[in-house]
């Protein structure tokens, strides 16, 4: 069954669910929702085949037990507006199904003790796939976004035969890693792929010919074909700026700009403390974007801060650039071509943040990326010099900041969407406890 993550409009809310077209919206603000008195289901349904999706109450209690670990009952029925009477109805059932646990008593003064709980990280398990330019990879998560398992294969380019070939091996090898008791607990695959590949054969050195497969490929449709299991599809670097959102340093951070270095470079977009999409789906894509080179010249940021910039400096010194695929925590010591690609990108991401500054006042700008973390602490320390060497009259700039996932950014955010579509709500649903 293939499920579209479809992009945000109206409410921002609206997303396909499992199998059929389930549409679920969810008004933003707590002020507009309505306590419910018992288990009620999402305010808007559409189609027949539901399974697997949580009652809007279950799915309410498990977000904010997610993102404040360790709440008691008391705190979660004043934090969602549910009775006491429902919130314990549905703690055990949710304890029953295996998705929460219950930790020590703790005494108070006066009063019964509260009971401590928390997400259980193996109450469900979610499959990432990241289709990149230059490589593969998929990675098996716990519930809290735990990377348990990873399977990577490089390549010269991509193709579907290729990738499709990839998934069904690793979906099976990291199926095979969880015993057989937790096996049923997996509950879905998502894919994060950067869109249109057949517009990349020129950037890429890939056969025209082989490109244009991807044309008419409907990747999301073949992975379905091969498992059992809900797909779901984003960009992939919005998938890495999700990742950054739920699982890294942008938890609980209302608006950031995030930037992902990769084959080429990509971005996100976080308002209000939810991914923003856009209308179309590729807000945040900013490889398009026009930034100055070292002579002055227009450019599009995609030609000065990717990695592929790099490997042309390292193979037209006559160097090996494949560790750059096969190995990308741990490049090779490339010398002075390292030191002036650090440059190179810190300019570009400088003119980027600027830019993105101007427009909307973003309290972060999130610098990540496949490589390793000391060179992108580098890239960040002159990213932060470099916007000291342009005109900032009139704009505040963001605080630039690390990224905190890495190389598996893109396959851990694919791995979030099932984990939200299906247990979780998103944005601003659940408040934190007053």
């Amino acid at each position: 069954m293939a499920c579209r993550i479809l992009p945000a409009g109206g409410c921002g809310h609206h997303r396909a669910g499992t199998g059929q077209a389930v549409e679920i919206c969810v008004a933003h603000d707590r002020d507009m929702m309505e306590p419910f008195d018992g288990l009620a289901q999402p305010t808007q349904l559409r189609g027949t085949n539901q399974s697997g999706m949580r009652a809007f109450n279950e799915r309410l209690v498990l977000t904010v037990v997610y993102r404040n670990p360790g709440l008691a009952q008391r705190d979660i029925a004043r934090a969602t507006g549910l009775s006491a009477q429902t919130v314990s109805v549905i703690i055990r059932q949710l304890e029953r199904d295996g998705l929460l646990l219950k930790g020590e008593p703790v005494r108070g003064r006066v009063g019964q003790p509260s009971v401590p709980l928390a997400i259980n990280p193996r109450g469900a398990f979610f499959l990432g796939l990241k289709v990149g330019r230059r490589s593969a990879e998929i990675v098996l998560t716990d519930f809290l976004g735990t990377v348990l398992a990873t399977r990577r294969r490089s390549y010269r380019w991509p193709t579907p035969d290729r990738v499709v070939d990839f998934a069904r091996d690793g979906i099976a090898s990291l199926t095979a890693a969880l015993p057989e008791g937790e096996q049923r607990r997996l509950s879905g695959i998502g894919i994060a792929t950067p869109f249109e590949l057949w517009n990349w054969a020129a950037q890429t050195g890939a056969p025209s010919a082989e490109m244009e497969q991807w044309r008419g490929a409907d990747l999301q449709g073949d992975i379905a074909a091969i498992t059992d299991l809900p797909v779901f599809l984003i960009n992939d670097a919005t998938a890495a700026c999700a990742a950054e959102l739920r699982f890294g340093r942008g938890a609980g951070r209302r608006d950031f700009i995030h930037f992902y270095i990769g084959t080429f470079i990509g971005g996100g977009v976080v308002l209000n403390g939810g991914l923003y999409n856009g209308r179309t789906g590729y807000a945040g894509s900013i490889g398009g974007m026009p930034v100055a080179d070292e002579d002055g010249k227009l450019v599009q940021i995609i030609d000065l801060t990717s990695i592929i910039v790099l490997e042309r400096m390292v193979e037209g010194a006559g160097l090996d650039a494949s560790p750059l695929w096969n190995s990308p925590d741990n490049w090779p010591d490339f010398g002075p071509h390292t030191e002036q690609w650090v440059e190179i990108v810190a300019r570009g991401l400088a003119q980027a943040v600027i830019a993105a500054a101007s427009i909307i006042d973003f309290e972060f700008a999130i610098i990540d990326g496949g490589l390793p973390e000391s060179i992108r602490t580098r890239i960040v320390e002159a990213t932060r010099r470099a916007v000291t060497t342009f005109d900032l009259q009139g704009v505040q700039l963001p605080a630039i900041e690390e990224g905190s996932i890495g190389i598996n950014a893109r396959a851990l955010g694919a791995a979030s969407l099932p984990l939200v579509e299906r247990f979780l709500l998103d944005r601003d649903v659940a408040l934190e406890p007053s």
